[in-house]
């Protein structure tokens, strides 16, 4: 399984669906598997709840920077 694609698989619907944000930040395991349809190995879910909270993260900072620049 290739965990960078799922990474990208579930950030793009996390990022998509309200409820399934507060899912994955109430319950992250559940969300991806609920998202992917699979119950994954717990090395492997943890690798992609890591990759995607990553990912989020990355995706605001640069949110805040955009707004940032807009700014001057």
């Amino acid at each position: 399984m290739d965990v960078k694609e799922q990474v990208v698989k579930v950030f793009d619907k996390i990022t998509k669906d309200k409820d399934l944000q507060e899912q994955f930040q109430e319950d992250p395991v559940k969300a991806l598997e609920s998202v992917l349809g699979v119950d994954l190995p717990e090395d492997v879910i943890n690798q992609v709840v890591q990759g995607v909270k990553a990912k989020l993260t990355a995706d605001k900072a640069a949110g805040a920077i955009d707004a940032i620049k807009k700014l001057f």
